[in-house]
C-alpha cells in the first residue's frame, strides 16, 4: 500500500495566484457595481457628497418656500433633487452645477456682509420652487468686499 501512494504526484497549488485572483475579481466586481450605480443615477450622491461634502437628496422633493440659494433638478432617473448653495465658494458651486448637467452664469455684487469666504454665493435664478432640467443655465450671483 505505502508503495502506490509514494508513486503518485503530490498536487502543487500555487495559493499567491490564487488570492490574487480573488482580490481581482472582488475589485473588478466593487468597481462594476459603482459604475452601475453612477450610470443608473443612484450614485449622485456619491459623487456629490464625496467630491463636495455637500447632501444630497434623491426622492422627491415638494415644492416648498425655500430660499434663493437653493435649486431642485430632476435627475436622470426622474427624481427631483434639492441642492443648496448659500454661501458655497463659487469653485464649489461650477462643480455642483457642471455635476447636474446645468450651464452656471455668474455674477458678482458688492457687499459689505459678504459671508466667508468672498465669492460665496448669494442668489440663484431661478431657485427652487422650479425645476430644473439638464441644460438650463442659472445665474448664479456671488458677492465680495
Amino acid at each position: 500500500m505505502n508503495d502506490f501512494a509514494h508513486t503518485t504526484a503530490t498536487p502543487d497549488f500555487d495559493t499567491a495566484a490564487i488570492a490574487r485572483g480573488a482580490r481581482r475579481k472582488r475589485a473588478t466586481a466593487i468597481a462594476g457595481i459603482a459604475t452601475a450605480l453612477v450610470v443608473a443615477g443612484a450614485g449622485t450622491a456619491l459623487a456629490v457628497g464625496g467630491v463636495a461634502g455637500s447632501s444630497h437628496t434623491s426622492k422627491p422633493a415638494a415644492p416648498a418656500a425655500a430660499d434663493n440659494t437653493t435649486f431642485l433638478v430632476r435627475t436622470s432617473d426622474g427624481t427631483i433633487a434639492k441642492e443648496s448653495l448659500g454661501g458655497a465658494p463659487s469653485t464649489r458651486a461650477r462643480m455642483i452645477l457642471v455635476h447636474f448637467r446645468l450651464t452656471p452664469n455668474f455674477t458678482r455684487v458688492k457687499k459689505a456682509d459678504c459671508p466667508q469666504p468672498q465669492d460665496a454665493v448669494v442668489s440663484l435664478s431661478p431657485h427652487a420652487p422650479t425645476v430644473l432640467n439638464e441644460g438650463d443655465t442659472v445665474l448664479v450671483t456671488t458677492c465680495y468686499r
